[in-house]
C-alpha cells in the first residue's frame, strides 16, 4: 500500500468515527432533553414556570432593545449643549 492510500484510509476512518460520535452524542443529548421535559410536566407548578419564563424572557428582550435599538444622541446637540455648558461658566 503506498503513502496515499494508507492517507486516504486514515481520513475515511476519522470521518466514520466522528460520524458515530456526533450520533452517539445527539443520541445522549435527545435522551436527557426527553428525561428533562418529562419532569418538568410531571411538576405541578408547570404554569408557573412557563409564566416565570415568559417574564424573563421578556425582561431580557427589553433589555436588548435598550442596548441595541436606541439612537445615540444626535452629534450637533452633543456639541451645543457642550457649547452651553461652556458659556455657562465663563459668565
Amino acid at each position: 500500500m503506498t503513502g496515499e492510500a494508507e492517507r486516504r484510509e486514515g481520513l475515511d476512518e476519522q470521518a466514520v468515527l466522528l460520524a458515530a460520535g456526533l450520533a452517539d452524542l445527539a443520541v445522549s443529548t435527545v435522551g436527557s432533553a426527553l428525561g428533562v421535559v418529562r419532569g418538568l410536566l410531571r411538576r405541578s407548578d408547570t404554569a408557573e414556570m412557563a409564566a416565570d419564563a415568559e417574564h424573563d424572557l421578556l425582561a431580557r428582550g427589553r433589555l436588548v432593545m435598550d442596548r441595541y435599538a436606541a439612537a445615540p444622541p444626535a452629534h450637533l446637540e452633543v456639541l451645543a449643549r457642550h457649547a452651553l455648558a461652556r458659556r455657562a461658566g465663563d459668565v
